[in-house]
C-alpha cells in the first residue's frame, strides 16, 4: 500500500521520466557557489543545495569568475525530460559584498525580466525573481555566512544568457515582465509533464485513499495548496491528490468512484478558470477570464467603475486585490462558482464539495461552504 501513491511521485514512477531543476534552484546553486568563493577564494564544484522538500542536488559549475569584491557562477539548467523552454539555459549569479546591515539585495541582470505591471507577487520595478527562489537564496547566503563568520550582506544579480530571446516564448511579455525570464520554482524540482501518466496517478490516488477507508480527499494544484489543506483539515498524505491542472480528471473519476467529501484547493487564478467552466487549468489551454471575474464582482456588489477595473486588470491576483480593497469578496465568489462547476461535473454523484482559494503564499483568500 505504501508504494501506491498518487500525484507526482506516481507519475515519475510510472513513466520513468527524469525530473529536473527549476531556474530558482539553479540560481540558488550559482549564488551559493559564488558567495563561498567570495569568502574562501575557492569555488565548490559541484555545489550542493537543500531544496524546500529536503532534496540535496549537486550542480556542476559551467562558469566561475572571482574579482575582488564580487564572484560570478553560471549553472546550466537541466529540466530533465520535461519539454521546458529554459532547458539548457545558462543561469548566472553574481554576488557582491555590501556594507553590514544592508541585507540581501536582488538585481535583474541581462536576460532576467523586470516587473512593469501590478498583479504579480512582486512590486512594480522589482526583478522577476519570485518569492520562493529569493527565500532559497537568502537561506543559503545565511548558511554560507554562518559557516565562514561573515555578515551575509550581499547584492545578488541573476542573469540568464539569451533570456530575453527565450522569454518571447513565455507569457512574460503579456504579464508585463519585460527584458527577460522570470526566476521561478516553489519546490526547486521540474516534474516531467505527461498528461496520461499524471491523470493515471490521480486515479491511483483516489483508489488508494478509498481502499484505506478515507472518506475525505483533497484535489490540490500544487505543494502550497497541499499544505493549506493539511493545516485546515489535518488530512493525511494518502488523502491528498496532486491534481495539478487536471481538475476535470479528478471530478470525472470521483464521479465514478465516489468519496463522501472532496475539497478542491488551489491558487485563486487557477480556480477562477474552473469557476468559468474550464476543466484543464494549464496556462497553454485556458486563461483567466477577467470579464467573467468582473461579472462575479458585479454580483458581489461592485459598482460599474470597479467592474471595469477588474475587467482590465493585468492578472487574476490584481483583480482580487482591487476587490479586496473595495470590500467585494471576489475570492469567495470564485470559490462558490468553482464548487458549483464541480458539482455540475459530478452529475449528482453522492459527493459533497467545498473549494478553497489561496494566494501564492498559501493564505486563504476565498472559500465556499460544503455542498
Amino acid at each position: 500500500m505504501s508504494e501506491a501513491k498518487g500525484g507526482r511521485s506516481a507519475q515519475l514512477k510510472h513513466t520513468g521520466l527524469r525530473p529536473g531543476w527549476t531556474t530558482g534552484a539553479c540560481a540558488t546553486a550559482a549564488t551559493t557557489a559564488a558567495y563561498t568563493a567570495l569568502l574562501t577564494g575557492d569555488f565548490p564544484d559541484p555545489v550542493s543545495i537543500t531544496l524546500p522538500k529536503g532534496q540535496t542536488p549537486a550542480f556542476a559549475l559551467a562558469v566561475e569568475e572571482l574579482d575582488g569584491e564580487r564572484a560570478s557562477v553560471g549553472v546550466v539548467k537541466d529540466a530533465g525530460d520535461d519539454p521546458d523552454v529554459t532547458h539548457g539555459a545558462l543561469v548566472r549569479a553574481t554576488v557582491r559584498r555590501l556594507p553590514p546591515g544592508s541585507g540581501v539585495v536582488f538585481r535583474a541582470g541581462p536576460g532576467v525580466g523586470t516587473v512593469t505591471r501590478p498583479g504579480l507577487p512582486l512590486d512594480v520595478g522589482e526583478p522577476a525573481i519570485n518569492p520562493m527562489p529569493r527565500q532559497m537564496m537568502r537561506d543559503h547566503i545565511a548558511r554560507v555566512a554562518a559557516d565562514h563568520g561573515a555578515t551575509g550582506d550581499v547584492e545578488i544579480t541573476v542573469s540568464v544568457d539569451h533570456g530575453e530571446e527565450i522569454a518571447r516564448s513565455t507569457w512574460n511579455p503579456r504579464l508585463g515582465i519585460l527584458g527577460g525570464l522570470s526566476i521561478l520554482g516553489t519546490t526547486g524540482v521540474v516534474v516531467p509533464y505527461s498528461c496520461s501518466a499524471w491523470i493515471d496517478s490521480i486515479r491511483r490516488g483516489v483508489d488508494v485513499a478509498r481502499a484505506a477507508g478515507h472518506t475525505h480527499v483533497a484535489g490540490c494544484t500544487g505543494s502550497t495548496s497541499e499544505k493549506t489543506v493539511v493545516a485546515e483539515y489535518g488530512l493525511p498524505e494518502i488523502a491528498l491528490l496532486d491534481m495539478g491542472d487536471f481538475a476535470g480528471a479528478v471530478l470525472k473519476y470521483v464521479r465514478r468512484h465516489p468519496v463522501d467529501r472532496l475539497t478542491v484547493c488551489g491558487g485563486f487564478a487557477k480556480l477562477s478558470k474552473l469557476a468559468a467552466g474550464h476543466l484543464d487549468l494549464h496556462s497553454a489551454r485556458s486563461q483567466v477570464d477577467k470579464g467573467f471575474l468582473a461579472e462575479l464582482a458585479r454580483q458581489g456588489g461592485a459598482d460599474a467603475a470597479l467592474a471595469a477595473e477588474v475587467a482590465d486588470a493585468n492578472t487574476g491576483l490584481a483583480a482580487l486585490q482591487l476587490c479586496a480593497t473595495a470590500g467585494v469578496p471576489l475570492g469567495d465568489l470564485v470559490a462558490v462558482a468553482a464548487r458549483d462547476q464541480a458539482l455540475s461535473v459530478l452529475r449528482g454523484a453522492p459527493v459533497a464539495v467545498d473549494v478553497i482559494c489561496i494566494d501564492r503564499a498559501g493564505a486563504v483568500v476565498g472559500r465556499s461552504a460544503v455542498h
